[in-house]
């Protein structure tokens, strides 16, 4: 492996990958998500010497959406592609040293796309999910697979596109498929044999396990928020997978939207769909909830990531987490307990809610929520509504970061509506179970808008405006930069302080990758992968009108600031 030594990936290096400029070996760049890097050899001034150094294609006729965040180690890059690929690459060099292909089924079903979204790194394995819903470790140093565990029922509607995440030696995972009425789950198994050692749904009244025993039901009983057996393919898929925080010992895990769309079909508050879980690693309990679109009938979901930070508020410091959610609200929780500290529009004009109340729970417009087929007179459309903003969200997947020096997130987000209504809808087992239609829109002559927000105030600082949706993840540095890609192709950097514009370069297709940087030999590297792709087009209604011509690709762009 170009002589490179490759140490074993610990759970300490792990918890300290935010701080280890020399790696990035964690999804996020360190259990918390806040996706910022301490190194500031790179700064607003020296930074339009950044120069591309190697782009590696994934070849081959399977492009598609490429939404994945590369993993560095010892020298080596680690990245999946769509179709369920991963690749080992010299970084020096850009050489291909490996590649793995998973062997699909014909009959997937993934909602969005054949995206993935990244790896994991433990020991001497590199650990990633596959679209018929698998999870595979293979050995860093050749590709060759080392296990293989089965997470859900690809027949059924499961599968898996999110990176997974490791804590205290133990490989988390959830789970996608919410538009086909399955449960959504939270797992985790032992990173070095695959082994389950608890599972935990998310849809209250399903048993959980721990060690292979009964551990109790989720929600403490089944039907409390749910209708007659509802419950029983109530969807509330963990989809993105979750983060971290060491300080309270506590996984964050957000749950989809409860199915099937019609709301009209499952009164109640339908627990744990569209929330934000706090779950014990040890044991898989729930130790606390926060929902933040109770009876969801817009498809919001509340998977957006949920990241732990600090703030200082009257002298005292503030132990919080921040989200900023599809239903186009922007919410600060305590992480300690859940308990809701503010929160915010940070779209414009939002019409299915008119606000938040004293505890974050949404103050409903009814007359918003698309109509009940029951009272029309074919029993075939309910009214329809205007959203605002569309179920793809004033935040979708793509993740935010957070900087350690100006206080400030860095939200990707949208600005766009849709025509909703519900129509009949029956599971059935691999169908799509949805009882809705719908038309986005754009608003305004910009969709896509990067924010710097104010956590402890919702002011935006400054704003990015973008002519298609912006789809692809955000990163911070100490050298005061933000960087980011657009479905345009560009890579952006800006200065985080201003938003003023101080790199752009093209990479030829529309970017949905998440950004990373580090340190190799003295020197700063930066990563992206470009590659067109993901919902937009395939959920996009007029939208997808605008990013109809951007061509499909799928490379990994790798940057450096040289020495002189």
């Amino acid at each position: 492996m170009s002589g490179v030594a490759q140490a074993k990936v610990t759970d300490k290096d792990i918890v300290n990958d935010q701080a280890t400029p020399g790696d990035v070996v964690s999804y996020g760049l360190g259990p918390r998500g806040q996706r910022f890097s301490p190194i500031d050899t790179m700064n607003t001034k020296n930074v339009k010497k950044l120069a591309p150094v190697w782009a590696f294609s994934f070849g081959g006729e399977k492009q598609r959406g490429q939404e994945s965040q590369p993993l560095v180690q010892d020298g080596i890059m680690f990245v999946t592609a769509s179709y369920s690929r991963i690749y080992a690459i010299d970084v020096a060099t850009g050489d291909e040293l490996w590649q793995w292909e998973a062997r699909l089924p014909d009959g997937i079903m993934p909602c969005c796309d054949v995206i993935n979204r990244g790896a994991a790194l433990y020991g001497d394995l590199v650990i990633f999910g596959t679209l018929d819903a698998k999870l595979v470790a293979l050995d860093q140093k050749t590709g060759k697979p080392v296990w293989r565990k089965t997470l859900g029922d690809y027949k059924a509607g499961y599968s898996f596109t999110a990176a997974p995440m490791i804590v205290k030696g133990k490989v988390i995972t959830g789970i996608s498929g919410g538009e086909f009425g399955i449960v959504g789950k939270v797992e985790a198994r032992d990173a070095v044999t695959g082994e389950l050692v608890w599972s935990r749904p998310t849809v209250e009244g399903h048993m959980g396990t721990l060690n292979g025993k009964d551990n109790g039901i989720t929600g403490g009983e089944a039907n409390k928020t749910w209708t007659g057996d509802l419950w029983k393919t109530g969807g509330a898929a963990t989809w993105l997978g979750g983060t971290y925080d060491p300080d309270q010992d506590l996984i964050f895990m957000g749950t989809g939207n409860p199915a099937p769309w019609n709301s009209h079909l499952r009164p109640g508050d339908n627990l744990y769909s569209s929330s934000r879980l706090a779950i014990d690693p040890d044991t898989g309990k729930i130790v606390w909830h926060f929902q933040t679109t109770p009876h969801d009938g817009w498809d919001f979901d509340g998977v957006n990531e949920l990241i732990a930070f600090d703030y200082k508020d009257r002298g005292k410091t503030v132990k919080a987490a921040a989200t900023a959610d599809r239903n186009g609200f922007f919410y600060v929780l305590n992480r300690e307990n859940g308990d809701f500290i503010r929160g915010f529009p940070f779209v414009s004009g939002i019409t299915w809610a008119k606000g938040l109340d004293k505890n974050g729970r949404p103050i409903y417009d009814e007359a918003m929520r698309p109509g009940n087929p029951a009272d029309s007179e074919d029993g075939k459309k309910g009214k329809t509504v205007w959203a605002v903003p569309s179920f793809l969200g004033g935040k979708n997947w793509m993740p935010m970061a957070f900087s350690q020096d100006t206080g400030l997130f860095y939200v990707p987000s949208n600005e766009w509506g849709m025509d909703i209504w519900n129509e009949p809808v029956n599971y059935k087992k691999g169908a799509a179970y949805l009882g809705s239609g719908f038309t986005i829109k754009p608003i305004y002559d910009h969709i896509g808008s990067l924010k710097a927000i104010d956590p402890k105030t919702g002011e935006v600082v400054w704003e990015f405006k973008n002519n298609a949706p912006l789809w692809g993840g955000v990163l911070a540095t100490a050298g005061n930069l933000v960087f980011t890609g657009t479905p345009e192709g560009y890579l952006y950097g800006f200065n985080a302080k201003t938003g003023e514009v101080v790199y752009k370069f093209n990479t030829g297709s529309g970017i949905v990758g998440s950004p990373i940087t580090w340190e190799q030999d003295g020197e700063q590297y930066l990563s992206i992968v470009s590659g067109w792709g993901g919902a937009v087009p395939l959920w996009g209604g007029e939208v997808a009108k605008k990013v109809k011509d951007i061509n499909q690709g799928g490379t990994v762009w790798t940057f450096k600031l040289p020495r002189s």
